[in-house]
């Protein structure tokens, strides 16, 4: 399905229903639909805290008979229903129940549905993964498909986000960078850090909050089509000078390549002992590598990166606690052995 939209003007509060909107993404949308004068319904657990003041909370778990019954009562109607989930199965039960009370479905998906994890600079015409729903790309796919079947084309928005970066990443992949630079400034004598040097690869991180207004104002256009969501395109260089730039490290920077890497089992992207941003070139060179020509074309405005990365900064020095690594990055213990390794190479 290529991109198609509507370029009419949002001229009235539009009522809003975000299954979730509790979370990071989904809070950040309930924040910037509100803040554009629109009526907002969040249904969630709640699990992962309040919505924003001004939206009504719904309590409601998908995996339950009745889940969306409370949304319905009164033959409540929607302009449009923004989903974030990552299960199929909840995908499916939304569109089946709320199709006829809304005029629009929006699906969060993500740049993971696609085959091809090698070629830069593809567009949303490339090739997908399976449907299989045990695989978070291919539950994408499955959840994608289910909207498009009940809303049709002209009715559906589908948005495959990339890497989603800046103020409350909780996985810890873009704040990492621009954190250990700063803890390294901060020493008497600036620390050392040791870097990732993957010549070729790139990187594209979208701010979350240029996502969620996107997201709002694609809604107010009555915009419909497949598009990927993703940041300005810079080698993975380019970004760490920058994250080293705005936290001021004047320190010495270690280079190590990929093959020291996986010798010195540092793993890629996330987890313990992980490289955030740092992905295998050879296989999934693409993933940081997308078109984003699309997204351009329907009003997807990314905020310099220097922007980003210094607000995620700023969220990631007010966390409670010691700061360090969560989700994705090196243990202080870690980091320190590796430099030893690399320097005696």
């Amino acid at each position: 399905m290529g991109p198609t939209g509507t370029t009419s003007s949002a001229r009235r509060p539009l009522r809003l229903l975000i299954l979730g909107g509790t979370a990071w993404l989904g809070r950040t949308i309930v924040e910037a639909a509100l803040a554009g004068g629109h009526d907002v319904t969040c249904l969630a657990r709640g699990s992962s805290g309040d919505v924003p003041e001004g939206a009504e909370f719904v309590r409601a778990d998908r995996r339950t008979p009745g889940a969306y019954d409370a949304v319905l009562e009164g033959g409540r109607r929607w302009d449009a229903i923004v989903d974030l989930s990552r299960d199929a199965s909840h995908v499916r039960d939304a569109v089946s129940v709320l199709e006829p009370a809304s005029a629009s479905f929006v699906f969060v998906s993500s740049v993971s549905v696609y085959a091809d994890t090698a070629t830069t600079g593809a567009d949303e015409t490339a090739a997908l993964v399976d449907a299989d729903e045990s695989d978070y790309g291919g539950s994408k796919v499955a959840g994608e498909r289910a909207v498009v079947e009940a809303f049709g084309a002209d009715r559906s928005l589908l948005v495959r986000a990339g890497l989603i970066g800046g103020p409350g990443d909780h996985t810890g992949r873009t704040g990492w960078w621009p954190l250990r630079f700063a803890l390294a400034a901060a020493s008497t004598e600036p620390d050392p850090v040791l870097v990732p040097d993957v010549p070729g690869l790139d990187v594209q991180p979208v701010d979350v909050r240029d996502l969620a207004s996107w997201i709002v104002a694609s809604v107010e256009r009555g915009l419909s089509g497949t598009f990927d969501a993703v940041g300005d395109r810079q080698s993975l260089a380019d970004h760490l000078a920058v994250a080293r730039r705005v936290a001021g490290h004047t320190g010495e920077v270690v280079p190590v390549d990929e093959p020291w890497l996986d010798a010195h089992g540092v793993g890629p992207w996330a987890g313990p002992r992980s490289m955030p941003l740092w992905v295998p070139l050879a296989t999934h060179a693409s993933f940081g590598a997308r078109s984003g020509g699309a997204g351009r074309a329907a009003g997807l405005v990314p905020r310099p990166v220097d922007e980003t990365l210094r607000d995620v900064l700023a969220w990631e020095l007010s966390r409670p606690g010691p700061a360090g690594p969560h989700g994705a990055g090196l243990e202080p213990a870690d980091e320190r052995e590796l430099l030893t390794a690399a320097r005696d190479r």
